[in-house]
């Protein structure tokens, strides 16, 4: 399978303290097996192509539910 990398950021934003929506997008892409790296500009998780469909799916559906406003997702293949 080909390895993918996943980055997202959720809205809305405070530095320094995530929200529930942000907290649920991680812990999302974290039940589909991911290590999650946190960052002030965005998460990065990287895996193989199914992991990562599976985890945007989660992600997507679980931060909307906990109030997420915006939600941008990356990517990249290879």
């Amino acid at each position: 399978m080909a390895h993918s990398r996943l980055e997202f950021f959720v809205e809305p934003f405070v530095s320094g303290q995530p929200g529930p929506h942000v907290r649920a997008a991680i812990a999302a892409v974290e039940h589909c097996g991911l290590p999650v790296e946190f960052g002030p500009f965005g998460n990065v998780a990287e895996g193989t192509s199914e992991q990562i469909a599976d985890a945007c799916a989660a992600l997507v559906r679980d931060a909307v539910a906990a109030g997420a406003t915006r939600i941008s997702v990356q990517v990249v293949s290879g």
